[in-house]
């Protein structure tokens, strides 16, 4: 069960980071065992704005990539698609991939990769190319992909090409490493979008309609916003400066990204929550699939990040579209644990041996790949309210 007195404690310090105005407003969910307790605080906006609630949409950024993930395991099982078959027959514009030597090298300064690319390299951000945590033009690879709006950076979903457009950029750099070899942020999950598409024969935005968010009743999600009024204002930066304008949401984007591309609310993410702890009404996937999604499927040498947070698996691992911990190291790291958060202000963690939910949504964007204090306190929170 969870304690109402240290249930309490969580409001008090949210209510905090609101009150010094880290954050315009926030809203919280733990759910454990049946018992699920929701905070809602402040404001969408800094200075007014409606009243933060479960229905508050927000950009969810990341915490689309588990979406893709369970999408992808859908055609898995299937037969639609295989884990480990090569993906050229989808993507033709992946096939016969150049590697550089090195990060550092020039374009043209390549080597044939050593084999095909396949779904599972896409699913464990091990294909060989992604975003890199260095500036823009710290690498010749880095620089030309920034420079063709393939989504380097935070989602901007009017400045990306139709889904073909986006492929046949990607397809003309080369990778960054072997498949295989190393992990590599983001850019797997935007992939996965695109094939999933090609493979159902619908948009992206349709196929996760039918199959997910319908099925699940997750109406307010998709990769625009059914109403502006609700959609939480975004903000980044020290001092605070507005992320976007709204209405860049308002309307349908010519790519919908599989990597950072939905909107969405608590009560929705808290829906695919159940679902993906086989608690919901409606079960997308068998009990090995979501195993299997959840498991670690990195190797020691492929954790090892010289373009990234160096510590980032620590504690954990990766397993499909998500970060999965390994061992305990704070009061929040219960082995098997799973989700990922949103660069945008959001995290969605499942925890299949305490049957527990967590859920933060903020539209304050991080400052950089590490989480935020309010982040770090509200899993602390989350875990120190469990009370048997």
């Amino acid at each position: 069960m969870l304690s109402t007195m240290r249930l309490r404690r969580m409001r008090e310090v949210l209510t905090g980071y609101v009150e010094r105005g880290d954050v315009p407003g926030v809203v919280a969910l733990v759910s454990r065992r049946g018992q699920t307790h929701v905070e809602a605080l402040g404001t969408t906006a800094y200075g007014g704005g409606r009243p933060m609630s479960a229905d508050t949409i927000f950009r969810v950024s990341s915490m689309t990539k588990p979406i893709t993930a369970a999408a992808t395991m859908m055609l898995v099982e299937e037969c639609r698609i295989r884990l480990d078959d090569p993906v050229d027959a989808l993507l033709p514009e992946l096939a016969d991939r150049q590697v550089l030597r090195s990060m550092g090298a020039a374009l043209h300064d390549t080597v044939p990769a050593f084999r095909p690319v396949t779904v599972r390299d896409l699913l464990t951000f091990t294909w060989g190319f992604g975003q890199v945590y260095a500036p823009a033009d710290a690498y010749p690879v880095l620089k030309a992909a920034w420079d063709l709006d393939i989504g380097m950076g935070e989602p901007r979903p009017r400045a990306m090409p139709d889904q073909d457009e986006w492929l046949k950029r990607l397809g003309s750099l080369p990778l960054m490493a072997q498949p295989g070899e190393k992990w590599f942020y983001n850019t797997g999950s935007d992939v996965l979008g695109v094939l999933l598409s090609r493979a159902s024969g619908l948009s992206y935005a349709d196929f996760l309609l039918e199959r997910v968010f319908a099925p699940l009743g997750m109406t307010d999600t998709g990769f625009s916003v059914v109403s502006l009024e609700r959609l939480a204002n975004g903000y980044w930066g020290d001092p605070v400066e507005a992320l976007d304008t709204q209405e860049e949401w308002a309307s349908v984007p010519p790519f919908f990204s599989g990597a950072g591309g939905v909107v969405s609310t608590v009560d929705d993410f808290f829906a695919f929550g159940r679902m993906m702890l086989g608690a919901g009404p409606q079960r997308l996937l068998s009990r090995p699939s979501l195993a299997t999604m959840t498991a670690d499927h990195l190797t020691r040498g492929q954790k090892v990040l010289p373009h990234w947070v160096a510590d980032e698996f620590a504690a954990s691992g990766w397993g499909f579209g998500g970060k999965v911990t390994t061992h305990r190291h704070t009061i929040a790291d219960t082995p098997g644990r799973y989700g990922w958060d949103g660069g945008l202000g959001t995290s969605w963690r499942i925890d299949p041996a305490e049957e527990m939910i967590t859920i933060l949504m903020t539209q304050r964007a991080w400052s950089s790949p590490e989480p935020p204090p309010i982040l770090r306190d509200f899993w602390t929170l989350a875990y120190q309210a469990i009370d048997d």
